[in-house]
């Protein structure tokens, strides 16, 4: 416990599985979000709520701290990334850069900022068989509109503070992040755990609502890896963006049969052409990811959706909305 850490959006769903991770290595651990943790209790040492937009709460947030990660957001899933641009750059513009200077007032040695695989230009996502997307792919820049432009901005931010000020930093882009304890409800959800709920709902040979029509492909890291990434790369020397995912590409109607295949189920699939659908094919190139750390993700995506389905599935069956809803064949 001799390195004192902060983790923002220690509340969330990467930052508690992440909070977890450093208290079983020893480190002593301040966790800081608006709520508390969803489904059970935080693991840190030390949990503040606190707003990360006023400047007094950073400088609050990061006394007597060592190590910054700072996974604080306002974001969702596509559907609230597409109706929220405004709202979504606002408030995490003014997190993270009062949390880079807050790190830089009170001493912190190292800060880590969680980017995103939204920074990359729209122009390379246009297919589904899309080519893996390098770091260096970033650049002529075209990131998703709101949410990918600010995260953007805050990579060359931490790269000024590390050549202007000798901050540390380090710069996570996350692929489609997924697994237990994270929201399945209520718009803000990611396609994985979405259509864990909606294939639990659905008694066999139902049919779901599909966003589009399920050809667009994307690449899906389990959050066991996704925060074994995290900290290895703080431990590493390599300041520039680096990808955080898997590169095996399926279409959302493979994600689907995967899920049904998991719960035993026959499902239909009913498309909604109408909703929002992002890009129309993302993948990871982790050819960087495994020079810098000699180590890529390793769940694989039947065995990590397996747990995400069924940890899905308790927490709906405690709500009661299985009982009406699943019909045994």
């Amino acid at each position: 416990m001799n390195t004192k850490v902060l983790i923002t959006g220690a509340g969330g769903f990467i930052g508690h599985h992440l909070t977890r991770l450093l208290v079983e290595r020893g480190y002593w651990v301040r966790g800081v979000d608006l709520k508390y943790p969803e489904y059970e209790a935080s693991a840190a040492h030390e949990f503040k709520l606190l707003d990360l937009r006023r400047w007094e709460n950073t400088i609050r947030a990061t006394e007597g701290i060592d190590e910054v990660y700072n996974l604080a957001a306002n974001m969702g899933g596509i559907g609230f990334i597409e109706s929220h641009k405004a709202e979504i750059m606002h408030d995490s513009a003014l997190i993270n850069l009062h949390m880079i200077e807050a790190a830089r007032t009170n001493g912190a040695q190292r800060f880590l900022f969680s980017s995103s695989a939204c920074v990359y230009p729209g122009y390379l996502q246009q297919s589904a068989d899309v080519t893996p997307l390098k770091e260096d792919d970033a650049y002529p820049a075209d990131a998703e509109d709101g949410y990918g432009w600010e995260k953007l901005f805050m990579e060359r931010q931490c790269r000024h503070y590390r050549e202007d000020y000798g901050l540390a930093t380090r710069i996570v882009r996350f692929h489609n992040i997924y697994g237990e304890l994270g929201t399945y409800d209520g718009g803000r959800e990611k396609s994985p755990a979405a259509i864990c709920r909606k294939v639990a709902l659905a008694g066999n040979n139902d049919e779901i609502e599909v966003w589009g029509d399920g050809e667009q492909t994307r690449s899906y890291c389990y959050v066991g890896d996704c925060v074994e990434g995290i900290h290895r790369l703080m431990r590493s020397d390599y300041p520039d963006p680096l990808n955080l995912g898997t590169d095996r590409s399926v279409t959302i109607n493979e994600l689907v049969d995967i899920v049904s295949g998991i719960a035993g189920k026959s499902i239909e699939k009913r498309y909604d052409l109408s909703k929002p659908q992002g890009v129309r094919g993302r993948n990871s190139d982790n050819s960087r990811l495994r020079a810098v750390l000699n180590w890529e993700p390793n769940v694989s995506l039947e065995v990590g959706l397996g747990r995400t389905y069924e940890w899905i599935r308790d927490e709906l069956a405690k709500e009661g909305r299985l009982q009406s809803t699943v019909v045994t064949a």
